[in-house]
């Protein structure tokens, strides 16, 4: 397998050494003053004059060798494709996120470093190279990667988007259905990757399944839908690797919910493909940012990807400090836009109506086209603005917003289960009461549920959330500090801890 690296964050270059000092001579200053001066001052002046030019030419000649700073351009991760043109995203500086002091905030000392290190690489993984149509090959058509966006501007920079330069260099404005082209940036550059599949406790399979599935949701020839999940299983299953173990070593990273992958027979046709019910991936082990949360028993919730991809553990840090001693103007918001057609639009309409009417809540109200809520800016500067944050389900049961309301630091409300509960297992605590507050659908008074949660405990569960930024965070594909757990790390763990579990159960050998 050839080796392919990220290629290192731009930076400005360096001005060029100013060599050209313009040769003039003090031969005639030299004459008058030798005329009325004694012969000591004149040695004496010759010597000044010598040491003035001497110091001129060294500052001149050896320039300050300080790096000019630049936020980052990444280039594609695969150096031989080039990122799709795309326009940037235009942010207005008046749209920075506002971070506004806490009064009397107090930052506990244990607090202040609380960023998890990276454990020494515990499993090894091989990642596939495969034909390029099964990935890169399906960028060079980005405008038609999906029937109602133009991607070419999100998945430049390794999927991470256009970045927000006003909010700094780990800032982007990233889709919120990337996770698969990201997971793969990391993969490229993780250090637990293995070129010897001899040695490897794990397969990746770089699959870009989320992108191709979207540009085939149209697709009324079923076959057709489905004719690209069916080639890259076949070439799977014709891999020396896979007959080891069957493929359950395998698995596969997808930036759509499960739901886009899972059409049956006879079942109601809403644009998906069969990928996840082919037989082969039934083996495998499948991340995806949702999870079918009955029939999804080789499933494992993955985050969404939010807007920050920090590159150390210095950015991580600043940034959890910020959210504890920002001042939290609002008991509750809401990022949303009203649903149709669906049984979930019933409670989203509620939660909608009930911060409306609500003087505590902030409401943020979504429509078609462009939107305030397609503003990272703008959603985060509710976010951080609000104690809670409502996560009431929409087309799917889960949310990008949930993992928004973690990074701003702003305590999740949920009326389902199926929005995290049963998602994110490996990523959340068991005890959902630390660090979110459920509150079903019987329709209750958001607002009178909320008021009886005491100070003392908001306080500890927004710790809780805060202390969680880390391990839900996809850092930047050419980071290489491993001071911290970031997504990638958290899933690697677990998914080499469930394999290794798995195939000793079946009396295999395990690496």
């Amino acid at each position: 397998m050839s080796s392919r690296k990220h290629p290192s964050l731009s930076s400005v270059p360096q001005a060029p050494g100013t060599d050209g000092y313009q040769g003039y001579t003090f031969k005639d200053k030299d004459t008058h003053v030798a005329s009325v001066m004694k012969p000591h001052f004149k040695y004496g002046l010759y010597l000044f004059f010598f040491l003035t030019i001497w110091f001129l030419l060294l500052f001149f000649w050896f320039p300050s060798t300080k790096p000019a700073v630049s936020p980052p351009i990444i280039q594609n991760s695969n150096s031989h494709v080039q990122n799709p043109p795309a326009e940037k995203v235009q942010v207005k500086l008046e749209e920075k996120v506002q971070v506004k002091p806490a009064e009397k905030a107090q930052v506990k000392p244990a607090e202040k470093a609380h960023v998890k290190p990276a454990k020494k690489a515990s499993v090894l993984v091989y990642v596939y190279e495969l034909p390029p149509k099964f990935n890169i090959g399906l960028l060079k058509e980005c405008r038609r990667l999906n029937v109602y966006t133009d991607m070419c501007p999100h998945v430049a920079n390794c999927g991470l988007g256009q970045p927000i330069l006003e909010m700094g260099s780990s800032w982007f404005a990233t889709h919120q259905f990337i996770a698969e082209m990201i997971f793969h940036a990391r993969m490229e550059n993780h250090p637990c990757r293995t070129r010897d599949p001899e040695k490897a406790d794990l397969f990746y399979v770089p699959f870009y399944g989320g992108l191709h599935a979207s540009s085939k949701f149209r697709e009324s020839n079923l076959a057709a839908r489905d004719a690209l999940a069916v080639e890259l299983v076949e070439y799977i299953h014709r891999q020396r690797w896979w007959r080891r173990n069957h493929g359950a070593d395998h698995f596969l990273a997808l930036g759509r919910t499960a739901w886009d992958f899972m059409r049956t027979d006879g079942g109601t046709d809403f644009g998906a493909n069969r990928l996840l019910n082919l037989p082969p991936v039934k083996n495998m082990s499948v991340l995806t940012v949702e999870r079918h949360p009955w029939e999804g028993s080789n499933q494992y919730g993955i985050p969404y990807p939010s807007y920050f991809h920090p590159s150390t553990s210095n950015e991580i840090l600043t940034w959890q400090n910020r959210m504890r001693l920002q001042r939290r103007l609002h008991l509750f918001s809401f990022i949303g836009a009203p649903r149709n057609g669906v049984e979930k639009a019933a409670i989203r309409d509620e939660v909608i109506k009930q911060c409306a009417e609500s003087a505590r809540c902030h409401l943020l109200k979504c429509g078609s086209g462009a939107s305030q809520c397609h503003e990272p800016t703008q959603v985060l500067n509710v976010m951080t603005q609000s104690e809670f944050c409502i996560q009431a389900p929409g087309d799917s049961f889960t949310r990008r917003s949930t993992f928004d309301s973690f990074l701003a630091g702003c305590i999740p409300v949920f009326v389902s289960p199926h929005t995290a509960y049963s998602q994110y297992s490996w990523f959340l605590p068991s005890d959902h009461t630390t660090y979110s507050v459920f509150i079903g659908d019987e329709n209750p008074s958001i607002e009178a549920e909320l008021l009886k949660i005491p100070n003392d405990q908001i306080q500890k569960m927004r710790n809780r959330v805060i202390n969680l930024i880390p391990n839900l965070t996809y850092i930047h594909p050419n980071s290489s500090d491993f001071g911290f757990t970031d997504a990638v790390d958290v899933a690697l763990g677990k998914l080499s801890d469930y394999v290794k579990s798995k195939l000793r159960g079946h009396g295999v050998t395990v690496h």
